[in-house]
């Protein structure tokens, strides 16, 4: 009898361990990296922008189209590369629930870095309004190509290539409905 109870109990006991919460990162933000200059953090937040605390271990990520593995400490990660000007940062991790993909415009001024998140939205409102001013003006049609020209080589100059901008248009898509 007391050999079944033993038993028993270490079967509680291990069922018990065997069914924890899993971590799953669904919103993060980028941050300047504290500890680094010219370094950028990946913060693990909740929808409310709180940090998520409980979140540590190796996560995944792709950031700019390379696949980093990410080493979360009480929800931070250090992305460990110099940033050596002003660019974009498209940062996109997968779990269970979905893809969670963010774009930033990283602006370096001195020795500090600014993190600007720069919505779907937005890009698709630029070239859209262009369009739009072009065809309303005929006679701004030419000063409209030459600005989305200017939009395009700056977006390009700094980090966001044409693949990156459609995807990040798709992702935001995806996350609305």
């Amino acid at each position: 009898m007391k050999k079944l109870l033993l038993i028993f109990c270490l079967i509680t006991a291990a069922h018990s361990f065997a069914f924890a919460d899993k971590i799953a990162i669904n919103n993060f933000v980028i941050k300047e990296n504290p500890f680094a200059v010219d370094e950028v953090a990946v913060v693990a937040t909740d929808t409310a922008g709180v940090i998520q605390e409980n979140v540590n271990g190796v996560f995944t990520f792709v950031m700019n189209g390379f696949t980093e593995e990410l080493k979360f400490d009480k929800g931070t990660a250090f992305y460990r590369h110099k940033l050596d000007r002003s660019s974009f940062l498209y940062a996109k991790h997968m779990n269970d629930s979905g893809t969670h993909a963010i774009l930033y415009y990283i602006y370096k001024h001195d020795s500090k870095l600014s993190p600007f998140h720069i919505s779907w939205i937005l890009l698709v409102a630029i070239p859209l309004l262009l369009v739009l001013l072009a065809y309303m003006f005929k006679r701004f049609i030419i000063i409209a190509v030459v600005i989305f020209c200017i939009f395009l080589y700056f977006n390009y100059h700094n980090g966001l290539s044409i693949p990156t901008f459609f995807e990040s248009i798709i992702d935001g898509l995806k996350n609305m409905f």
